[in-house]
């Protein structure tokens, strides 16, 4: 009778999402491939068949990560109006750090030592980079921003990511009012240094 297959795509998924709830409950320290196997009941052996190491389990996750906050961003409409439709991307981006806080770090902080991203995860991240230079550049072809898209992209991104690590560690107010307004304050000073006139919109969405 022929042996029945035990390292089966289920299996993999149910690690990988072990792997995240580790890493969520017990941070990059707690990531090994025998707490990740005891968390998805099966066997350490398991681990290093399905990923090759722990290098390969964490790579795993950093490609879930991009996978989950490109559709998470792709859910973001397409309006008649691409300021507030990039506006509303910068929202869904905070949401998924903010929301994912260890899982994001994974992504861009790169926590772990043996864990060094090749060309394909440097694709992952570019997926989503692609996606969102293509909403800054309806904001230019709507005549609402000028300059280069993927350079606005690149600082956009960057100031997304370190307001939300601000608002992580509590660096950005105590209350929800406070750090609501200081994002709304810093995105709209960008967006607003970018319109062709140069003048702030009254309207807080823009």
């Amino acid at each position: 009778m022929p042996r029945s297959k035990l390292r089966t795509p289920e299996l993999k998924q149910r690690l990988r999402d072990a792997a995240i709830e580790v890493l969520v409950r017990e941070g990059p320290g707690g990531v090994t491939t025998r707490s990740v196997a005891r968390a998805a009941e099966t066997s350490t052996p398991a681990v290093y068949e399905l990923f090759g190491d722990k290098a390969g389990l964490v790579r795993e996750v950093f490609f879930e990560g991009f996978r989950v906050l490109r559709a998470e961003l792709e859910t973001t409409p397409e309006t008649d109006d691409p300021v507030a439709d990039l506006r509303t991307l910068g929202v869904a981006y905070r949401a998924f750090i903010t929301e994912h806080p260890q899982l994001a770090r994974v992504m861009f902080s790169r926590p772990f030592e043996d864990f060094d991203p090749g060309p394909a995860e440097l694709q992952a991240g570019a997926s989503v980079r692609t996606l969102i230079v293509h909403r800054v550049q309806r904001c230019i072809d709507a005549g609402e921003m000028e300059g280069d898209a993927t350079d606005t992209a690149h600082g956009l991104v960057a100031l997304i990511q370190g307001l939300a690590e601000a608002e992580i560690s509590r660096r950005l107010g105590t209350s929800r009012a406070s750090v609501d307004r200081r994002w709304d304050l810093a995105i709209g000073a960008m967006l607003a240094g970018l319109r062709p006139d140069g003048i702030a919109s009254t309207d807080p969405r823009r």
